[in-house]
């Protein structure tokens, strides 16, 4: 029982990992543009495949660092601490923009992505 309780709250923290970077690339992306008139209304898609096929990829890096720590290093460190909720959930939010700064960089200032 001990087992499926900590995957349960494991995908708890994989699913606000995906929101955090989806709320990531809707930062950068910004607000969704006016739908296209002629030809072009072909690539209306490309927004919504941007923010899904990338927010899925940072935020699948988001969790899979969170896992790491909290395996390794947080489980041993909160085991008797009443705010372990706040200390991981502070944890997650430092971990996104670890990776957002990361991906900013990349993308716009080495031009790698």
């Amino acid at each position: 029982m001990c087992i499926l309780k900590q995957i349960g709250t494991y995908l708890i923290w994989i699913v606000l990992s995906l929101f955090m970077a989806f709320g990531y690339m809707r930062i950068i992306l910004g607000p969704k543009p006016k739908p296209s008139t002629g030809l072009m209304i072909m690539f209306d898609w490309v927004y919504g495949v941007a923010i899904l096929h990338v927010g899925a990829i940072i935020g699948s890096i988001i969790a899979l660092l969170y896992i790491l720590i909290d395996v390794f290093y947080l489980k041993k460190k909160l085991k008797n601490n009443s705010k372990r909720t706040i200390i991981r959930l502070f944890i997650i939010t430092v971990i996104t923009f670890i990776v957002g700064i990361t991906h900013y960089i990349c993308e716009k200032v080495i031009d790698i992505i």
